[in-house]
């Protein structure tokens, strides 16, 4: 998911009540639920190729799952004790065992939501480069964006007008001030849950539809802001075929293209044993080739029909340069 996504959560984790078990309770799921994507500074380094192998791999797998929280609770912590040494204006005492509890918290959301969305993650890293999907979200997904951001907002300004009665950290202002919190990760969860099942449906209909033989993989995408609207892309071997499914009374499916997976094009397996061609196929999940000849050489582009249209624009593609007579 986007990092807007990860920070909402992050925040309206903080605002369920979570951030009043220690101080810097927020900063830390609010870092935390972050964290991972440090890998996403490589593209800065590397080539965006290089970038692309190292992306949601070693920072988003199970080792960086344990080793995170103790590092960014020893950071925080670390961060108190200097703070405080220096006059630091009074705040709620850190609490280290509940820090790392947070930190754990933080940084587990961040994998399980990137699962969510086409581009997958690498969660066995780096005991496994096996790629998870989940197919359920658009990678930018504005309900979820409204949701956390009206319960954070309505936590906020509950807790800004909490007087009266109740007097502070009472249950009663607890509940009133984290409710609204609660309730939008709850709703959260639900539309998520059936997001999911609405993508592992989708592919049965899809197969139950579609004319000719049963594809060796298919992908029932979200659509951005359309929960009833799904991107469908069909592994047939040689070639590709792209639809869309659209849920009503009854599901419907549409093929709108078939294309070549140019698999024999000239030149796509030189490119595909060159670095750059390794890297970007052990993150492709429906790799196209196209080649064009350039005097002594060819130019292979390489695209990832998830996220590419057939242009050559797209970040989602590589070029390389092979000889002439290399197939």
């Amino acid at each position: 998911m986007d990092n807007i996504t990860h920070t909402l959560v992050g925040l309206a984790l903080a605002e369920s009540g979570l951030k009043r078990r220690s101080g810097l309770g927020s900063a830390t799921l609010l870092i935390g639920a972050n964290l991972p994507d440090v890998d996403g500074f490589l593209y800065f380094l590397a080539s965006s190729t290089d970038a692309l192998g190292f992306r949601r791999g070693w920072t988003h797998g199970v080792l960086a799952l344990a080793v995170f929280p103790l590092l960014l609770t020893a950071a925080i912590v670390g961060w108190a004790r200097r703070t405080s040494r220096g006059g630091h204006p009074a705040r709620a005492p850190v609490d280290a065992r509940w820090i790392l509890a947070l930190a754990a918290v933080g940084v587990g959301s961040h994998p399980l939501l990137d699962l969510l969305n086409t581009y997958g993650v690498r969660l066995l890293m780096p005991f496994s480069g096996r790629w998870f999907y989940g197919d359920a979200l658009f990678i930018v997904d504005p309900w979820v964006w409204l949701v956390l951001g009206l319960g954070i907002a309505l936590s906020r300004w509950r807790a800004g007008r909490a007087t009266g009665a109740s007097p502070p950290d009472s249950a009663s202002w607890r509940l009133w001030t984290t409710f609204p919190a609660r309730a939008a990760l709850s709703i959260c969860l639900l539309y998520i849950a059936g997001m999911l099942v609405s993508s592992r449906v989708g592919v049965r209909i899809v197969e139950r539809e579609a004319e000719g033989p049963p594809a060796r993989r298919t992908m029932v995408a979200p659509a951005f802001f359309n929960p009833f609207r799904r991107s469908v892309i069909r592994d047939l071997g040689n070639s590709y075929e792209r639809g869309v499914l659209t849920w009503g009374r009854p599901a419907r499916y549409a093929v709108s293209a078939r294309e070549s997976a140019g698999f024999d094009e000239p030149g796509a397996r030189a490119a595909s044993a060159t670095t750059a061609g390794r890297l970007f196929l052990g993150w492709s999940r429906f790799p196209q080739f196209e080649a064009d000849r350039r005097g002594d050489s060819i130019r292979v582009m390489i695209r990832d029909l998830r996220y590419s249209t057939g242009g050559g624009g797209s970040w989602a593609t590589v070029s390389i340069p092979v000889p002439a007579g290399a197939r």
